[in-house]
């Protein structure tokens, strides 16, 4: 496919050397001339550049360090290249529902044709302007859930920039007390339960559809356990958490955990996710770890 190829001559000549990738980013240095873009901005611009083909956003990432947390990719520009060289006929395609920036970290929250209909997460690293690290968490597209909420349907427009801090630490309350701790009593502590909208696919809303589940659960021999809360990223009103644990039937499968979280009054009122198993150290093809 003719964009799919045009991005991996892009990446090509990021890895061959300084003067080539000067000549295939020069598009990029004029537009920034004219307008400074924010690391959100080249984020997204690296994910929009799967539709189009344009080669200039890999501008963005840094060709002598890009650390890869996505375990069945290998590590820098090559191990990228290596996933583009696999391009089925139709191409990839990448569309970002909302994003959001921490610091140094940028969250996209993303509907992708990617070896098949997905939703995932991604958390990039910038420094000095140039992603230098990728996390990602996917999961395949699934229907409706009990209350016609999509895993990707909802809210989008980032507000209350001025709780951020405070927000942040809601959730972090929220997953340490009662996803890790075990205390349902301390629910609507964090949780709105007039107002909890729910977009996991087997989970209805508001906390009746949350209990409901756990029975189910509990009924069927799965578990859903948060053994260790890795990183908590956020901007006005929406958080991400990202976890380890294990989920499934028995003792379940180890995953990664990503939540999103939208607050308002202080309170969690809507939630996305995505639960994705971490394959066996055998099978990684870097070694830098899901987390």
């Amino acid at each position: 496919m003719k964009s799919v190829s045009h991005l991996f001559t892009g990446l090509a000549l990021l890895l061959l050397g300084p003067s080539l990738f000067a000549q295939a980013t020069k598009n990029n240095v004029t537009m920034e001339s004219t307008h400074q873009m924010t690391n959100q901005e080249k984020a997204i611009a690296v994910l929009h550049s799967l539709n189009t083909g344009d080669p200039g956003p890999v501008a963005y990432i840094n060709p002598q360090k890009y650390i890869q947390h996505n375990l069945a990719v290998g590590d820098g520009l090559a191990g990228f290249g290596e996933v583009m060289k696999a391009t089925p006929p139709q191409g990839f395609k990448a569309k970002v529902v909302r994003a959001f920036t921490d610091g140094d970290f940028v969250v996209t929250h993303t509907e992708y044709d990617f070896f098949g209909p997905k939703v995932g997460f991604d958390v990039f690293r910038f420094e000095r302007g140039l992603i230098v690290e990728h996390w990602d968490n996917l999961a395949p597209i699934t229907p409706p859930n009990p209350s016609g909420r999509t895993q990707l349907d909802g809210a989008t427009e980032v507000g209350d920039t001025d709780r951020t801090a405070a927000n942040k630490e809601v959730v972090k309350g929220f997953v340490n007390d009662v996803l890790l701790g075990g205390q349902g009593d301390k629910m609507t502590t964090y949780v709105n339960p007039k107002q909890y909208l729910q977009h996991n696919s087997a989970v209805a809303d508001g906390l009746d559809g949350l209990g409901a589940a756990l029975q189910y659960f509990a009924e069927n021999g799965m578990v859903m356990k948060y053994d260790k809360i890795h990183r908590v990223l956020g901007e006005g009103n929406f958080v991400l958490t990202i976890s380890e644990g294990h989920f499934g039937a028995g003792a379940g499968e180890h995953v990664a955990f990503y939540d999103l979280f939208r607050l308002d009054g202080g309170k969690i009122v809507e939630h996305w996710d995505v639960i994705e198993t971490i394959p066996p150290r055998s099978e990684w093809k870097n070694d830098n770890g899901k987390f």
